[in-house]
């Protein structure tokens, strides 16, 4: 099973501007947020992707409080189902996530971050819609992310052709966010399912080139051996 790559995301994600996330819990629309309120928020978000490497409760207690003060404060939301999601909580986590999507249809962050919670629960067709929304959004910066999970929920639900779609748009996506052997790894594999035996033999040959005695390229040589001479 090839890893989650949402960790590694994260830190892109909280190092360049963010797009806003929602608590909705003990808030009513309309009610009128303060400008001070908006500051502190803003300040105990900050706050929390400070603390993020190094101390991850107080990231947390963080990122909550930047959300009682400001439910608009989506960053923070954002904060909150990645710190659940690396304890394990993907419940909790998808409920983060879901309150994200719901206030904002162009967070592909968000959406591909909920796929692949999704994912991690066998949720295959609703991680694809999850991933496909997230690649509506025509500016989504590491649109790689999103097609590579796309392309390896697809060939889950046995749809090798539109997994192979998915998985040879995302290597156009320069630079990479996906590290190139995985992403190989993963299109070669479904170069194999779908029969295309020279392709999948190239695609697996440049996975132990790319990945020199590493995980990736151990998967490849042994699927290599499946192969043709």
């Amino acid at each position: 099973m090839t890893p989650m790559l949402f960790a590694g995301s994260i830190v892109r994600h909280f190092r360049r501007p963010l797009l806003v996330l929602v608590l909705l819990i003990g808030w009513l629309p309309g009610c009128a947020i303060s400008d001070e309120s908006l500051q502190k928020s803003k300040g105990y978000y900050q706050e929390g992707v400070a603390s993020l490497d190094h101390d991850q409760q107080k990231a947390f207690v963080s990122f909550q409080k930047a959300v009682q003060l400001n439910p608009s404060n989506k960053e923070a939301r954002y904060g909150l189902g990645h710190i659940l999601a690396l304890q394990g909580k993907l419940s909790q986590a998808e409920e983060e996530l879901r309150a994200a999507t719901k206030l904002d249809e162009n967070y592909s962050e968000a959406y591909t971050y909920l796929g692949q919670i999704l994912e991690k629960q066998g949720r295959w067709p609703e991680a694809v819609a999850a991933f496909r929304q997230a690649l509506t959004n025509p500016l989504y910066a590491t649109p790689d992310l999103a097609r590579f999970h796309l392309g390896r929920s697809l060939a889950h639900e046995s749809d090798y052709q539109g997994a192979m779609e998915a998985l040879e748009d995302a290597l156009v996506v320069n630079p990479p966010n996906v590290p190139p052997a995985l992403l190989h790894l993963e299109l070669g594999r479904v170069y194999y399912k779908l029969g295309f035996e020279r392709r999948s033999k190239e695609t697996l040959t440049k996975v132990t080139t790319l990945d020199k005695g590493g995980e990736y390229a151990a998967a490849a040589n042994e699927l290599l051996t499946r192969l043709k001479p």
